[in-house]
């Protein structure tokens, strides 16, 4: 289940930002993400986690949410 939900993350993710680049690690309803993305550009930290938080809302509302926490998140920009 572990490899299916990070695919589940990282598709929620690309949905929201078309151009990025994602890497899921973790399980057991905890991840770690790196996102690369030009739609961070010019945008603060918390600006930058809020688009991607927002993208995983659906697979963390709710009581049996399948993912409980991020415990690692990195917004990059691409070079």
């Amino acid at each position: 289940m572990s490899a299916e939900l990070c695919e589940q993350i990282k598709q929620a993710v690309q949905t929201a930002l078309p151009d990025a680049e994602v890497a899921v690690t973790g399980g057991g309803g905890h991840f770690s993400l790196k996102v690369i993305s030009s739609a961070f550009e010019g945008k603060g930290l918390l600006a930058k986690q809020r688009l991607v938080y927002g993208a995983l809302t659906e697979l963390m509302a709710g009581e049996h949410a399948p993912v409980h926490a991020i415990d690692s998140l990195k917004t990059l920009v691409p070079e």
